[in-house]
């Protein structure tokens, strides 16, 4: 009984020690002999009633917004302003800028810069382009590197490389199928159109 006593009597006063204690925050001397003036506390603001759904830690209160899609007929004037561009054109055997592909890429700079920030998830599709001859598998490569070439050079005109992407069409989609070198030259070309 004596000892059910103590015990009780012992976790009694731990219990007054552990509630009377003060909290001792540690604070690193003011040598500075300017008074520190402390910042008055806060007043608390009523609470608003809102109509937006509370937040929970799994789902924020406001969503992202999805990247807008562009209608049927946006996309129809895309492709007109497109469509108005020149190709940049290369030499037989070639996939470097030559000074008339350079200056039309300047050109198109501005119309491509606008349609991207009009449309920031579009992709504009840089398509490379040989003549017909040589192999198909030839052409492939040297039409792939014609449309790099294309894309490094409108990258480094400031539009955003995220939004382009190449592809190459070899020998497979001529606009002009006379055999003289003014065709072929045509054919040999960079052409920039909407990515699906």
């Amino acid at each position: 009984m004596k000892s059910n006593s103590l015990i009780l009597l012992t976790a009694a006063a731990l219990v007054g020690v552990v509630g009377c204690t003060k909290k001792v925050v540690a604070t690193t001397p003011n040598t500075d002999p300017t008074p520190v003036a402390s910042a008055p506390a806060p007043t608390p603001t009523p609470a608003t009633r809102s109509s937006a759904p509370a937040s929970t830690p799994s789902q924020p209160r406001q969503e992202a917004q999805a990247p807008r899609q562009m209608t049927p007929e946006e996309r129809e004037q895309l492709n007109a302003k497109l469509a108005r561009l020149e190709d940049a054109l290369f030499d037989y055997d070639k996939a470097t800028i030559r000074e008339d592909a350079s200056t039309r890429l300047r050109a198109d700079v501005g119309v491509i810069r606008d349609i991207l920030a009009n449309y920031p998830s579009q992709k504009l599709l840089i398509e490379g382009h040989a003549d017909e001859r040589g192999s198909e598998e030839y052409n492939l490569a040297l039409g792939d590197k014609r449309a790099k070439a294309a894309e490094e050079f409108l990258a480094s005109m400031g539009i955003p490389g995220a939004q382009l992407t190449i592809i190459s069409f070899g020998k497979d989609k001529p606009v002009c199928t006379q055999q003289s070198e003014d065709c072929w030259q045509r054919n040999r070309r960079a052409h920039l159109t909407a990515a699906p």
